[in-house]
């Protein structure tokens, strides 16, 4: 198997935090960047595509997920901690599950559907860097 060649710009990519019941969806990526952490289904933007249409194929490539986009929630840089990693802006959406039942594609591991004021007590699950106030955020937009 190849090494990924990371471009040598910043890449754009978007992400969900999807809340279905009063919790919201994490998944675990299955390899890199960010190999075995929890985080929101997403993906890279593609060129002429709008934000809304990116993370709408991303969800469901990804998860097999329909979802109705609210508003942005935040957004995270990921600088290149080592050489030949990624740098990435990702522009994170609170959205709420509209159909479908988790189908993961093979970025994805594993999936929970969590309470978002249990993530503080979560000790044994990795999540990314910043992923708790993102969800935090969308779920005040969820609740508006």
């Amino acid at each position: 198997m190849a090494a990924v060649v990371q471009p040598t710009h910043p890449q754009l990519a978007v992400s969900a935090a999807i809340f279905r019941g009063g919790k919201v969806l994490l998944v675990r990526r299955a390899r890199s960047p960010a190999r075995g952490f929890y985080s929101l289904p997403g993906g890279r933007v593609e060129f002429g595509e709008s934000l809304h249409q990116a993370l709408s194929r991303e969800v469901d490539e990804e998860t097999g997920l329909r979802i109705e986009i609210i508003g942005l929630a935040g957004w995270r840089e990921v600088l290149p901690a080592a050489a030949g990693a990624g740098h990435y802006l990702i522009m994170s959406f609170a959205a709420r599950w509209a159909a479908g039942e988790p189908a993961l594609n093979d970025e994805l591991d594993d999936y929970r559907w969590i309470a978002p004021d249990a993530l503080a007590s979560l000790g044994d699950l990795k999540l990314t860097g910043g992923l708790e106030e993102v969800i935090q955020s969308a779920a005040r937009l969820i609740q508006a």
